[in-house]
């Protein structure tokens, strides 16, 4: 079973959001995710600076078995990328939650971020698929 920390939000296509101290975000996806793609073997992020639309594809994970685009959670603007991935795409894979982040965004809207799912009501999302 996948690990679903109580603490983040989620989305229905398994990425994961975290609210930091300075009014910013943290995404990445989901345990179930990268269960599910297996090893991953490149991570291609957006650039700093890009504003994001809801819903709109802004990365894509590469694995061994397919490649998969990682939509925004939130509307906002990237203010910080995880450059340890573009040469250990793995860490993804060994800590999702933690040094496996993709993204920090500035939100556009604070309130989109309590819209996403809980993690009681993602688990009932992964325990679909």
């Amino acid at each position: 079973m996948s690990r679903i920390p109580a603490d983040l939000r989620y989305t229905r296509s398994h990425e994961w959001l975290r609210q930091l101290q300075d009014g910013t975000v943290e995404i990445g996806i989901s345990d179930h995710a990268q269960e599910a793609l297996g090893d991953l073997v490149f991570v291609e992020l957006p650039e700093l600076g890009r504003r994001l639309a809801a819903g709109e594809a802004c990365a894509v994970v590469e694995s061994v078995k397919a490649a998969s685009d990682i939509f925004a959670p939130i509307a906002g603007t990237v203010v910080g990328t995880n450059d340890k991935l573009a040469h250990s795409p793995e860490l993804i894979n060994r800590d999702p939650y933690g040094g496996g982040w993709l993204m920090r965004v500035k939100p556009q809207s604070p309130e989109e971020v309590a819209a996403l799912l809980s993690a009681k009501d993602y688990e009932a999302v992964a325990a679909e698929r």
